[in-house]
């Protein structure tokens, strides 16, 4: 059978950025492929282009032989490509129906109203997605997982040859993406070619007849999702490298009161869960990490835990509900974060960066913690008298910790402190957290996709996946347990 869809050379630049570098697969009908990588690699790009969203620079796009590169979105759409998105943007004024009779409808303004078969087949469709309950609702009363089925109701009924599906599974609960799951099997079934485009194997290896994994624009590999994972370029790529753990001496207070104890925590970003009954906890002096892929609900947590954003479920400190308390009132309390994106006031030098850390600490104290730091990074020293923003992006992340060091925090919070980093500025964070742990009685609560920095600093690791805690156990244990499932 010839391919439905054939992309061959495909290439993508935004100004000097080379976003998709000679990218080619195809798809049969009655096929899956899942298109897969961290964020940043290209994939959303491929499919942009696919749709006609985004015009490729070089390369074809082949709908049943058709080159249809270039061609405007809605060409696109009525030659037979259909997108669900992972944002849906329904109209506000119609009901669920209307919006499933207004994809059967055909692109003539002469036929914008719809006859007794076309709304019985949109009843239809909304009956297959599991939307007939709600089907005179208007979309700002839905939940987000029945959204999620409107997009997948108007893809229906386009009947497209072939689906694109934005991250199928985000924000849903398990039991969402088990319904989601059938139906986009069904396309399948009906001999669509399906393209599945997400972050890692895992969450579309029981869906997928092959995998195409890229990273920053390029191929990795391709194949079943079990060779895939096992790819030696695709583990580096998500792992980092060789996993690699340290022994721990044994901490005092184990089995005491946890100094955090984050129980069933979850949060909603409008309607999407961003986090579905979370627990962890922290004891005095351990340093816990926490890996998963970008979009797993690493940050989240952090900010949920920090008071940043609201949430339903317990975050206890010393032993008392943080409930109420304001995200200054947590960080004076002793929890301090360092977030992902540094927020370093970029026109203040770096001393004035991290006496704005330190303001609340009496002068002499003061003093001894900001020879301390200058100790712990001596670039820091170098270059108290530069602007912020004029750093190299590891000095600005060593500027970010030392700032969160200056309020004396009994536990730090540092969310994906290795992105964008280069190894040699990687190594060097790596024995700074080490000489914290060795030298301090700080504890710290690490968030990371780079799981070959996060172990050796371990005491205990949890796998944030999908919103939820899906593996705790010790380093070791995670080395032999969960590293090839964590892809």
């Amino acid at each position: 059978m010839s391919a439905m869809l054939e992309v061959s050379g495909l290439i993508k630049r935004f100004g000097g950025l080379v976003a998709v570098k000679d990218i080619g697969f195809s798809i049969k009908g009655g096929e899956i492929l899942g298109l897969i990588g961290p964020n940043g690699s290209g994939k959303s790009t491929v499919m942009k282009c696919i749709m006609g969203i985004e015009k490729p620079n070089a390369g074809s796009v082949k709908l049943d032989g058709v080159d249809v590169a270039g061609w405007p979105a809605h060409r696109i759409a009525r030659a037979g490509i259909g997108l669900v998105f992972q944002h849906a943007r329904p109209l506000h004024r119609q009901t669920v129906l209307e919006h499933i009779i207004l994809a059967l409808l055909p692109d003539n303004l002469l036929m914008l109203v719809a006859d007794l078969h076309v709304r019985r087949r949109a009843e239809e469709i909304a009956a297959r997605v599991g939307l007939a309950g709600v089907m005179h609702r208007l979309p700002r009363t839905l939940p987000f997982a029945d959204l999620r089925r409107l997009e997948l109701a108007k893809a229906v009924a386009r009947n497209p040859k072939v689906v694109l599906v934005d991250e199928p599974f985000a924000g849903l609960t398990a039991a969402e993406v088990a319904d989601f799951s059938s139906l986009i099997a069904s396309f399948r079934s009906e001999g669509h070619a399906v393209l599945l485009v997400d972050h890692n194997v895992k969450g579309v290896a029981a869906l997928v007849d092959r995998v195409l994994a890229m990273y920053l624009g390029e191929y990795v590999a391709e194949g079943s999702a079990e060779e895939v994972m096992r790819n030696e370029t695709v583990r580096r790529v998500y792992l980092g490298g060789k996993i690699e753990t340290a022994s721990r001496p044994a901490r005092e207070g184990k089995g005491r009161t946890p100094l955090l104890d984050v129980r069933g925590l979850s949060v909603l970003y409008g309607k999407a869960q961003a986090l579905e009954d979370v627990s962890i906890h922290v004891g005095e002096g351990e340093f816990v990490s926490v890996v998963g892929l970008n979009g797993a609900g690493k940050t989240t947590l952090f900010n949920a835990i920090s008071g940043l954003v609201p949430s339903t479920g317990t975050v206890s400190w010393r032993g008392e509900s943080l409930g109420g308390r304001t995200p200054a009132q947590i960080a004076r309390g002793g929890i301090v974060q360092c977030p992902e994106s540094r927020e370093l006031f970029g026109d203040m030098t770096v001393r004035e960066n991290l006496d704005l850390g330190g303001q609340h600490n009496p002068p002499a104290e003061a003093t001894r913690l900001i020879a301390w730091l200058f100790e712990l990074f001596p670039i820091l020293q170098e270059r108290q008298g530069q602007a912020a923003r004029t750093l190299s992006g590891g000095e600005q992340q060593m500027l970010a910790i030392g700032r969160a060091l200056m309020m004396q925090p009994k536990l730090l919070i540092l969310d994906e402190p290795t992105l964008g980093l280069a190894p040699v500025i990687l190594e060097l964070l790596s024995k700074t957290l080490e000489r914290l742990r060795q030298t301090t009685d700080i504890t710290v609560l690490l968030g990371e996709q780079n799981v070959t920095f996060a172990l050796p600093h371990a005491d205990r690791v949890y796998v944030l996946e999908h919103a939820r805690v899906v593996w705790e156990g010790d380093p070791a244990r995670f080395a032999e347990e969960a590293g090839s499932g964590y892809l």
